[in-house]
């Protein structure tokens, strides 16, 4: 699927956290078709992987960088290297997170500490290490993830119902307090097919309950989200922030 916005972010740099695959991978190559240069990020990333390869077939540069995005200081590290690869940084995707599915009185102190910490905490750390930059340039567009889970709740998932609804408290909040900066904080909410959500949707009793939530009755292709990506984070969007915008076929209709 081709980027409905081509060249929109000519000269824009970016950040993409869980960058390696799923709904970060066609994130990066769809910014990358729009024109952003790229750094790469993720726990496990090598220049082998083939987000790689197919962000530098359009012809951006592209670095590529593993992060830990709980840990501050691999956070801060993060926005330094990508400054000092080219000279700024305009966009951050925030993507990077995990699941530990377990019932509310099965779930461990590391199940939820870890979920809390890559999803919430990363968010956070990710968002904080690159506001200063942003707020001198006085410019920039930050697009968090959240979910589903975290707007309506969920069965199975109390941990990561409470780290995304965070997520999109966060960015509210964020959203006020960087706009006299003319920084951009949104929130989208996807329900699409990745290895995350691959044991709900090829689960023969789960998926047509999720299903039958979904007007559109289909899950959506990571591809599917790119244009709304590349336009919140474009110039054209610029007066559009604090919003949640839900890619799931009309499933949450907040």
């Amino acid at each position: 699927m081709k980027v409905i916005i081509q060249g929109a972010l000519t000269g824009k740099v970016a950040i993409v956290t869980g960058a390696r695959m799923g709904i970060g991978e066609a994130i990066a190559v769809g910014l990358a078709q729009a024109g952003a240069d790229l750094m790469l990020v993720s726990r496990r990333i090598s220049e082998d992987d083939a987000v790689v390869k197919n962000c530098r077939e359009t012809g951006r540069r592209v670095e590529v960088m593993q992060v830990d995005v709980s840990n501050r200081a691999q956070a801060g590290e993060m926005v330094e290297r990508t400054i000092a690869a080219f000279g700024k940084v305009d966009i951050l995707f925030n993507n990077a997170g995990i699941s530990k599915p377990a019932m509310l009185w099965n779930i461990t102190e590391d199940q939820w500490d870890s979920v809390v910490d890559i999803n919430l905490k990363g968010t956070f750390n990710c968002i904080q290490a690159v506001c200063k930059p942003m707020m001198e340039q006085k410019s920039g567009s930050i697009i968090n993830v959240t979910s589903s889970a975290g707007i309506v709740g969920t069965i199975g998932q109390v941990n990561y119902t409470a780290a995304k609804g965070g997520v999109l408290a966060l960015s509210r909040s964020c959203a006020k307090e960087l706009a006299p900066y003319g920084i951009t904080v949104n929130t989208i909410a996807p329900m699409a097919e990745t290895e995350m959500t691959k044991k709900i949707m090829t689960d023969p009793k789960l998926a047509p309950k999720y299903l039958d939530r979904i007007p559109m009755r289909r899950f959506c292709k990571p591809e599917e989200i790119v244009p709304c990506v590349v336009f919140l984070a474009s110039d054209g969007a610029r007066y559009i922030t604090g919003q949640l915008i839900c890619i799931d076929g009309g499933m949450v209709m907040p």
